[in-house]
């Protein structure tokens, strides 16, 4: 059987604001006739204050007008439109004062170490903003100067298993294949520069080697005209 939500509150106003039997009043509260007649004798529910049940939507007024001309009739509880969710709405995560000038440390931190991570993903994490996300990756923070990569964890500022569903998440993402595929281009072009660049012929370094053996005997020649002057 179905009751309204405060059924002695919602008794109470109905045996102060209606005609209707203390039976009918009793059938729609789950409350046994005796108990109600208590209520009207003011020997029950003493000091409860009267619950409108037509304000809260739990009856209208045509049923109860029905009811009072009929003894026979039942109230019935109305449909509430209001749903109650059992799923705890998630408050922003908060970061003791202590620990909130470690924020930047622990942003530069994952900018350097994960950069799969999206903007997004990190002000969750570690509870801040996106503006000082920007400020720490354009280096245009007002402590930048002070300011290095620490682990977030280590400063207390989220969970490892927080940190590890982040990076993980990320790294489903179109943006870190985007990013991995970049990588490989940019490896690629460097090892192509390296081969054209990087390499010393063999000749070039013969070449060189006569060079210097030939500059190495005319000094010698030199100090021998030299010596023989001053002799």
């Amino acid at each position: 059987m179905t009751i309204p939500l405060m059924p002695q509150a919602t008794a109470v106003w109905l045996v102060e604001n209606t005609s209707l039997s203390f039976q009918q009043v009793g059938d729609f509260c789950g409350l046994h006739v005796l108990e109600v007649q208590g209520i009207a004798d003011e020997e029950v529910a003493t000091g409860i204050k009267g619950k409108n049940p037509i304000a809260s939507g739990e009856l209208t007024i045509e049923n109860i007008q029905e009811c009072e001309k009929d003894e026979k009739k039942s109230l019935i509880l109305a449909k509430s439109t209001t749903t109650v969710s059992s799923k705890k709405k998630k408050s922003p995560r908060y970061t003791p004062l202590s620990r909130r000038q470690d924020r930047p440390n622990a942003i530069s931190w994952v900018l350097k170490f994960h950069p799969e991570m999206s903007d997004g993903q990190i002000s969750k994490l570690i509870g801040t903003t996106k503006f000082t996300i920007n400020q720490i990756r354009d280096r245009t923070h007002w402590n930048i100067a002070n300011v290095s990569a620490k682990d977030p964890v280590m400063l207390g500022l989220c969970k490892q298993n927080d940190l590890a569903a982040a990076i993980a998440k990320a790294r489903r993402s179109s943006r870190w294949k985007e990013m991995q595929k970049n990588s490989e281009i940019n490896k690629d072009n460097n090892s192509d520069s390296g081969i054209k660049y990087g390499l010393v012929r063999k000749e070039d370094h013969i070449e060189n080697s006569d060079t210097d053996l030939d500059n190495e005997d005319i000094n010698n020649l030199f100090e021998d005209i030299a010596n023989s002057k001053q002799t």
